[in-house]
């Protein structure tokens, strides 16, 4: 056997010393920072070492982006969350490994062989390795530079999804950001500034990077440390308002479901939960962006602090708080809910984010991103719809400060929401202004020939909204048996009249609630439709050059007008919903709610109605004499994509703009989804309002018209096409059923054999029919002119 020098294992052991001996030689010369786990800067290479002082002990990880490109488009905001994961580390050979344990699936049981088989049957994730630097008195020092230099957040990613470019990480011109890299006893925040290198591809990158082959933001990544054990889960109730949070538990009774659902919410506690009114272990304290100016620092304060109202209701003393952000604070440290301004390019989401607990749903930290271009619109919408705003003096502008400001608030509020933990409830406009999770219209009325806003939006918080707080929130007495507390509280908001429908029912596409709408009001869909069309024919009769200051382009005015002209965008989508309609709750055995119901046919034929009169020609073209207001754009104020388009080159084209309102109001009304509804419909009930019955409405109200009015007629006309575009397209469709083919097919041949006066335009109608017919695999809808950017009359939210 051979044996060991030991000159030989001199060498070896020497040979291993620079592994483990040689950071602590070096420490003295880097910059300690000392919290959760404490870590060292090594300014020469721009390099970062942790401090490991446990293994196998879990902690939150959370990556963010700290600074971002500008375009709503791209999607990369200032202050963007990424998703939060419970993760610890590892030891394994020379290195340490962190790891994510995967919590989708459980088993919650003190069978400690139970648990482990669960574990082992789904995959976890290890999210890095780290070649070990340092170990000793059990402790360890690893260097996390390249964990922490990496692209976590997929900008590259998303770079190429929008077909911006093909981007590579730029290390060479990335280095930490020490100014934002902090240490505090529960929480280490690391900033890093990253450069994308590429060659630039589409228009938004170009349109806001200096150098768009080359992007620079900054990435952010937090170690948190995750909360006792003494948090109280609350159960999911579809009829609740809440999000739900859920796993599977695989220690569960057979006789049960194995997938648990629970609420996500802060953790608040009365201070004396037998009190009938009490303070707050810990209030809920937000925190305003100090870069808002004001006066939206102001309103955003102000519509915040509105959730304070649902939070007394159910006893609490100051338990939900609104304040400035320290100008110390960084918006991402974990430790403060924040409230942030985020700018853009162009018009963009606002939205409510949250870190939160992955084990049990705890809200941690509440985000909330809002888009400083959504007061602008909402300016611009009232700049439109006032009568002379500045035919006298061109400082008149505070009754349309004061509504985009009402606007903001009620925003505020809204996104707040979403960070309690609390979804969208687009049935509260029915019961007037029940909630500020629903996305209001401006309530405007006509008066003297003028548009009146004085009631345009509510103030405070809705009765829904204090019931989604009662139900998340209330800190019960000892003794209490929650699930029928909780039920009492749901019970009696049904009782009350209170509706609750959220997203996936309301889109308009492929939502058929008949309450369920966005940016509607009251609960006849077609009357606020006629009041609607009414409003905007008032507001256009007003308008004029005085809807502009002395100097402004006429270009300017054009902008104006968009929205105005599209004013009854949103009513329109809501009317669409109710052909082919239903009324429907979220419903649990026993709560005595209707389940589900068609709606009735007299309501569909009275909402028909109204949505035909935003395919008629005298309603919804331009009146000739205000086309004197909009000359070719000037120079220095080209269109945007909030412009009208056309198809006249640089002079406004006044038939498109008719054509692009009908085409959004037929391709909902026309929805593939929406004409197999109306087959179901039918079948169901006879009676009721079926697919044949709707075509031939719409074709009597459109190609039936015989206008004398020449330029009302060629407006009509485009129409009519649209109308054509849409019906061969239900012909076409292999996403419906073949009774909407057979149907739709038989109209057209209709259509074909229509006697029309006008020769051409018959003549133009038999050749496209015969075209589709003879070619139908090469038809697609012609498309019309594209709708200015709309939604938001503020923006929708992502969460």
């Amino acid at each position: 056997m051979k044996k060991t020098s030991p000159l030989w294992l001199f060498l070896a052991i020497l040979s291993l010393s620079p592994v483990f001996g040689q950071f602590s030689e070096k420490k003295k010369d880097f910059q300690k920072f000392e919290g959760l786990f404490d870590f060292y800067y090594d300014s020469k290479t721009d390099k970062i070492y942790l401090e490991v002082p446990q293994l196998e002990k879990e902690f939150l990880y959370v990556s963010s982006l700290s600074s971002g490109i500008g375009s709503n488009d791209i999607g990369l905001d200032r202050g963007q969350l990424g998703n939060e994961q419970v993760v610890f580390f590892r030891k394994a050979g020379n290195k340490l490994l962190l790891v994510q344990p995967n919590l989708k699936f459980r088993a919650l049981t003190d069978n400690a062989l139970e648990k482990k088989s669960v574990e082992q049957a789904f995959a976890k994730s290890i999210l890095y390795g780290f070649p070990i630097e340092e170990e000793k008195d059990g402790k360890y020092i690893i260097d996390i530079s390249g964990f922490l230099m990496q692209d976590i957040h997929g900008v590259t990613e998303r770079l190429q999804s929008t077909d911006q470019g093909s981007y590579t990480l730029d290390k060479e011109k990335s280095a930490m950001a020490m100014d934002r890299t902090k240490a505090f006893p529960k929480n280490i925040e690391f900033d890093i500034t990253l450069t994308f290198k590429g060659s630039p591809k589409g228009s938004y990158v170009r349109s806001v990077v200096p150098n768009p082959g080359l992007i620079t933001v900054a990435q952010h990544h937090s170690f948190v440390e995750l909360p006792d054990d003494n948090f109280e889960k609350r159960e999911f109730d579809p009829r609740s308002g809440a999000y739900p949070f859920s796993y599977y538990d695989y220690a569960t009774p057979v006789e049960e479901s194995l997938i648990k659902r629970f609420i996500p919410r802060h953790r608040l506690e009365k201070k004396n939960p037998d009190a009938e009114v009490s303070e707050a272990v810990e209030p809920i304290i937000y925190y305003l962006d100090n870069g808002t100016p004001e006066p939206v620092r102001s309103a955003l304060l102000e519509g915040g602090r509105w959730w304070n109202q649902a939070f007394e209701a159910i006893g609490y003393k100051d338990a939900f708080q609104v304040k400035m952000l320290p100008d110390d604070a960084d918006p991402l440290d974990v430790r403060y809910n924040v409230i942030q301004w985020v700018h853009r390019s162009t018009r963009g989401w606002s939205y409510g984010s949250s870190v939160s607990d992955p084990r049990t749903g705890e809200i941690i930290k509440g985000h909330v991103s809002l888009g400083s271009l959504r007061i602008r619109q909402d300016f611009l919408i009232a700049q439109a719809l006032m009568n002379k705003p500045f035919a006298e003096r061109d400082d008149n502008y505070q009754p349309m400060l004061d509504l985009a400001l009402a606007r903001i608030r009620q925003l505020s509020a809204h996104e707040i929401g979403h960070t309690l933990g609390f979804s969208h409830n687009f049935a509260a406009s029915t019961n007037g202004r029940a909630s500020v999770m629903d996305y209001p219209h401006p309530q405007f009325s006509v008066k003297n020939g003028e548009i009146d806003f004085s009631n345009a939006y509510d103030m405070g918080i809705g009765e829904w909204d204090k019931v989604i707080v009662a139900y998340a929130y209330s800190d019960f007495p000892k003794g209490t048996n929650e699930r029928e507390a909780l039920n009492e509280i749901l019970e009696k908001a049904t009782s009350d009249g209170l509706r609750y429908i959220s997203d996936q029912d309301a889109r308009p596409q492929g939502g058929a609630h008949v309450f369920a709408h966005l940016w509607d009001n009251g609960k006849s869909i077609s009357d606020e439709l006629l009041d609607m069309l009414k409003i905007r024919e008032t507001a256009i009769a007003n308008f004029s050059i005085d809807n502009i200051r002395t100097n402004e382009a006429n270009s300017v005015l054009e902008d104006v007008f968009a929205p105005l002209y599209f004013f009854h965008r949103y009513q329109t989508e809501a009317a669409t919903k109710i052909i082919g309609g239903l009324d429907y709750n979220y419903t649990v055995k026993g709560d005595g709610q209707l389940t589900v119901a068609p709606v009735d046919k007299r309501t569909q034929e009275q909402t028909l109605k109204a949505i035909l009169r935003t395919l008629d020609a005298d309603e919804i073209a331009i009146p000739k004499e205000k086309l004197s207001l909009f000359p070719p754009r000037a120079i220095g104020f080209g269109s945007t994509r909030e412009s009208f388009n056309g198809k006249t080159g640089v002079t406004f084209d006044a038939l498109s703009a008719p054509e692009t309102a009908a085409d959004m109001t037929l391709g909902l009304l026309l929805h593939p989804e929406r004409a197999s509804r109306l087959i179901q419909q039918k079948a169901l009930d006879p009676n009721n309002l079926g697919l044949e019955e709707v075509l031939a409405e719409v074709v009597s109200n459109t190609f039936g018209k015989n206008l004398k009015n020449s330029y009302s007629n060629e407006v009509q006309q485009n129409i009519n096409f649209r109308v054509l575009f849409h019906l061969m397209n239900l012909v076409a469709s292999d996403a419906v059923h073949p009774q909407v083919n057979a149907i739709a097919n038989m109209q057209l041949k209709k259509l074909n054999a229509m006697n029309m006066e006008n020769a051409a335009i018959k003549g133009e109608i038999s050749r496209r029919i015969t075209d589709f017919y003879e070619h139908p695999d090469e038809f697609k809808v012609v498309d019309a002119p594209k709708i200015p950017d709309g939604s938001p009359i503020g923006m929708d939210c992502f969460h």
